[in-house]
């Protein structure tokens, strides 16, 4: 994989991570999540005229991972409304690599070599490893490791759909775009119904937020799916979950909550996965 490849990659990550602990604002965490979606998906309407739409053929995997991109976004909400981020999180992101890969095989016959096999390997076990930290003594609720397991395998679902999208719709960035709208749109309609006063006190309160959430949703969407169209979706995948780490650091250096051992594990098994997943063999 091309270095400015994995640049990009590593910054949509970063975006990805900070939209994320935007959702941990005061509020309901769906509610805010259906909020800063419907942010995303009213920026992406500004795209429209600039790019082309997906070519027909791609329709049916576009529609499909509109409704797994759906529900990756209430499971991940209520999996923190049961469970601590820092455990939630991992969780959800570390598995989704490696079920990405054996996904990518078996529906798109994508092969990748042994070395970054085990760099996918290796990263999903660092990025799990951060579950291991202890957080003020609790244990975590076994829902929370239902519903982020649940998160994890909508994101290894809807990276599959997405990848196979793209290659089909003859228009990256107008799949990208019809991406986001259709599932921040579907995410709010679903979530107005359960949660309309929820909704209504968070976008009072913090428009600001939505906004910025909404943007770096967007943004490390665009980039991803780039990136699933002319890279092995198992690697994008794994390197994508490096977020995990990237809010590790947030919570180390700017609310500093410490560098624990667990951390300092991850974050070297992950620098390795990093290395070994740019290999060609």
């Amino acid at each position: 994989m091309e270095i400015e490849l994995v640049v990009l990659i590593l910054l949509a990550a970063a975006l990805h991570a900070g939209w994320n602990a935007l959702i941990k604002i005061s509020g309901d965490r769906v509610a805010v999540m259906a909020f800063v979606t419907l942010t995303g998906s009213i920026l992406s309407m500004f795209a429209l005229p600039f790019v082309e739409a997906p070519d027909p053929a791609s329709w049916p995997l576009l529609v499909l991972t509109i409704l797994i991109h759906t529900g990756y976004h209430f499971f991940l909400p209520i999996a923190y409304d049961h469970g601590d981020l820092g455990q939630v999180y991992p969780i959800a992101r570390g598995s989704a690599p490696i079920l990405v890969t054996l996904g990518a095989i078996f529906f798109a016959g994508e092969y990748i070599g042994t070395v970054a096999l085990i760099g996918v390997v290796c990263l999903s076990i660092g990025v799990m490893t951060l579950t291991f930290e202890r957080h003020q003594g609790t244990r975590i609720n076994p829902k929370a490791i239902i519903f982020a397991l649940l998160t994890g395998l909508c994101i290894a679902a809807y990276t599959i759909a997405d990848g196979l999208g793209v290659r089909l719709a003859g228009s990256i960035m107008g799949f990208a775009v019809w991406l986001t709208i259709g599932d921040g749109l579907l995410t709010f309609a679903i979530a107005l119904v359960w949660k309309k006063r929820e909704i209504w006190r968070v976008a009072k309160n913090n428009l600001k937020t939505g906004l910025a959430g909404g943007t770096m949703q967007i943004g490390a969407y665009w980039i991803i799916i780039y990136a699933l169209a002319i890279a092995p979706m198992g690697m994008v995948s794994a390197l994508r979950e490096t977020s995990v780490l990237f809010a590790a650091l947030i919570s180390t250096f700017l609310l500093k909550e410490g560098f624990g051992v667990w951390r300092f594990i991850s974050a070297s098994l992950v620098t390795f996965g990093l290395i070994l997943s740019r290999s060609q063999k």
